[in-house]
């Protein structure tokens, strides 16, 4: 058996996490990417393979921002932008990654923002 690299690991969670998580149009899925310089968020309606809300770190609003706040004002603009959309609670798909420092921001920052999951 050949040894994952971290970025296999990665996929191999994720794989796996999405195979269970699945977002629809009244309940989409809440896909985080974590960069190593930012914070990308998307709400996913899965059965129409369309993005219906999404927020990114490169928005002004959040590129002075260190990583821990910008995480969490990220979750915060997701959530605005999901109650204009009329979303209400969604399922949190964290993507592979281990629901901890920037993930769990995100996360806590949309529950803050009113999305439920």
């Amino acid at each position: 058996m050949a040894v994952l690299t971290k970025p296999q690991q990665r996929l191999r969670r994720r794989r796996r996490v999405r195979a269970k998580v699945r977002g629809t149009a009244e309940r989409p899925r809440l896909s985080v990417f974590r960069s190593n310089r930012g914070v990308f968020a998307q709400l996913i309606d899965d059965n129409e393979a369309r993005t219906l809300v999404a927020v990114a770190w490169t928005e002004t609003e959040l590129r002075g921002l260190e990583s821990i706040g910008q995480a969490k004002r990220a979750g915060e603009l997701l959530a605005e932008r999901a109650k204009q959309a009329g979303i209400e609670t969604c399922v949190f798909d964290r993507g592979g990654y281990r629901y901890h420092g920037r993930v769990r921001a995100l996360a806590e920052g949309a529950r803050e923002g009113g999305l439920s999951f």
